[in-house]
């Protein structure tokens, strides 16, 4: 608090220097009485130079209320990624890693931290004590940049924006974070990705050369996408329509037929994803995703979308045969004749046709996945070459 906003503190200054007048007046006459200046006025050790009665203790606690051990007052380091062209870069790695003061990484490693580029290429650390630190960043298909900088108390620092080049040799790095960890983080990315921001596109990856899923993860996505409800409205949608039009007759109308009709449509849809997009890529090794091409002539990316039915990328990051759809589409195809009626059933006619259907409506897909819905779903991550 300033003196010119307290009245007492005034008062006190002007009768301190009547006071110390006098006593220095009492000493002269009695100098075996005298005291050292300094334990005669104790009231000038009390008083700061600010004239307050009490010194003021610097605040411990950060604008985010929190701080690290010592009072010491951390900040927040914050970036945007980018690749050569502008285009930010999603699922980029990032680690923070604090510098000790003689220069290398310090030995409290507990301080550091790692993080992935979020749909916009951005990245923060929070509660970073102030000093020197370094950041890497490495993703799939690019080299690996470094970063560096100071932190001062309490500091929001912006690193300048940070660009990334393709690498001479593809070499995957991952600094701090597991390959599992990685293909959650872009799996949330996917799970984000709806067409018109309504209908599930979760078996897309825009991330070149994104990490493969495993077992589990497969699992988790196409339950995630049976159960959407927007999956059970366009298979109660599908059931109206085979309704209106009488097909598979020996179902009978009313809600009964309709119930039927809507058991059968997605049963088709719960076992084709579960076949085609987990249970068969778990076994035999393969990613269920389709990888978006995005780049090259019209023919190419037609002739990419029209191969993804019959080839995909395995989990060993190679290109193969895509056993796990062919398979996945005639197996579906033969387990419906357990519940279409008798005479909509002709064994193998059946389970042929019910699987060209499903590669079909695979390939049909793969060429609006190409060339379409990429421009109707938002959250899509921008990054910057899709080739692999």
């Amino acid at each position: 608090m300033a003196l010119g906003r307290n009245p007492i503190l005034i008062t006190l200054s002007l009768a301190i220097p009547i006071l110390s007048w006098t006593l220095s007046a009492i000493a002269q006459t009695s100098p075996q009485t005298s005291l050292p200046d300094s334990e005669a006025r104790p009231e000038n050790r009390e008083i700061s130079p600010a004239g307050q009665g009490q010194s003021q203790q610097p605040s411990s606690t950060s604008p985010s209320g929190s701080s690290l051990p010592g009072g010491i007052i951390p900040g927040n380091v914050k970036g945007t990624v980018v690749d050569s062209s502008g285009a930010v870069v999603a699922g980029a790695q990032v680690k923070l890693i604090v510098v000790g003061q003689s220069g290398g990484q310090s030995p409290d490693q507990s301080k550091n931290q790692a993080v992935l580029t979020d749909s916009d290429g951005q990245f923060s650390f929070a509660n970073v004590p102030p000093g020197p630190f370094q950041l890497a960043i490495t993703a799939a298909g690019f080299a690996t940049q470094s970063s560096s900088g100071v932190l001062q108390t309490g500091e929001i620092d912006t690193i300048p924006q940070i660009t990334l080049s393709v690498a001479n040799a593809l070499t995957e790095v991952q600094v701090g974070l597991s390959q599992t960890e990685v293909a959650e983080e872009q799996v949330k990315l996917e799970e984000k990705q709806r067409v018109l921001g309504v209908l599930p596109n979760f078996y897309v990856s825009y991330i070149p050369n994104a990490a493969p899923l495993d077992a589990k993860q497969k699992f988790k996505l196409a339950l995630k996408t049976v159960v959407d409800p927007a999956t059970l409205i366009f298979v109660a949608g599908a059931a109206g329509v085979e309704q209106a039009q009488d097909h598979f007759s020996e179902y009978g109308q009313g809600a009964e037929g309709y119930g039927k009709r809507f058991g059968a449509n997605y049963a088709d849809t719960a076992v084709g994803t579960f076949l085609g997009g987990a249970v068969l890529p778990a076994i035999l090794k393969q990613d269920p995703r389709y990888f978006y091409k995005g780049t090259g002539s019209k023919a190419s990316r037609f002739f990419y979308a029209m191969g993804a039915v019959v080839f995909c990328k395995g989990d060993n990051g190679r290109w193969q045969v895509n056993y796990s759809n062919i398979l996945g589409s005639l197996a579906a195809g033969g387990i419906s004749n357990l519940y279409y009626p008798p005479q909509d059933r002709n064994g193998a006619g059946l389970t042929l046709e019910n699987g060209a259907i499903g590669l079909g409506a695979s390939a049909v897909g793969n060429l609006f996945q190409e060339f379409l819905i990429k421009k109707l779903t938002p959250n899509v991550p921008k990054s910057g070459s899709a080739s692999r």
